[in-house]
């Protein structure tokens, strides 16, 4: 399960190192308010405590997820709906919403709830899966919506009153290998509760 493997494996360490640069970058300070909407296992607030940020919380719509991230001792996680947050109009300096747009219906409504709790002149990052084309296992496993091309979630974002200021793909250097994996897990499916479950010690190194 994904809150066993969310500290060491390749794909949330690469992430929070990402994620990491993104703050410094934007010189987001240390006793910002910030919001990780959509918290899941945590990583996000994993990122947030080890590099010394004071002030933030996660917000989370499943009870197993929140009780996971208390017992890491990860940081306060109120319940609630991404598309209904609980907080005041411009309540935050800076919002994570990764890997959380795609799981939603009205992923509009979702933009536009991030938009009306962020502070004027503060930032969002939000990663979604891209390309309809690597539409695989883990997908179906994970209750995804849909992926994403750049310019329906740039028009998406641009739509909610939000600024699209940068905005790239990560992890491009896999596209082929992961395209060939995922056609191969459609042919012949089998019992994996999810992609991470293929990972091994030295994978996960290199």
């Amino acid at each position: 399960a994904e809150d066993e493997i969310e500290a060491d494996h390749w794909w949330f360490r690469g992430r929070r190192r990402l994620f990491g640069g993104v703050l410094r970058r934007l010189a987001i300070p240390k006793d910002g308010c910030i919001l990780d909407a959509g918290t899941s296992s945590g990583s996000n607030l994993r990122l947030l405590r080890d590099r010394g940020f004071v002030d933030f919380r996660g917000l989370e719509i499943s009870e197993q997820a929140i009780d996971i991230c208390a017992k890491k001792g990860l940081g306060p996680v109120e319940q609630g709906d991404v598309c209904d947050m609980p907080f005041p109009d411009a309540s935050f300096d800076f919002i994570f919403a990764t890997d959380v747009i795609e799981h939603i219906d009205r992923d509009d409504a979702a933009l536009g709830e991030i938009m009306r709790v962020l502070k004027p002149g503060g930032y969002c990052l939000a990663t979604v899966p891209a390309f309809p084309s690597l539409w695989g296992h883990q997908d179906i496993k994970c209750y995804h919506k849909r992926r994403y091309r750049s310019a329906e979630f740039l028009a998406k974002i641009a739509a909610s009153g939000l600024e699209p200021v940068s905005w790239y793909h990560f992890n491009y250097l896999l596209f082929v290998p992961i395209w060939a994996m995922r056609r191969l897990l459609l042919l012949f499916p089998r019992s994996l509760r999810s992609e991470s479950q293929l990972n091994t010690p030295l994978l996960n190194l290199l």
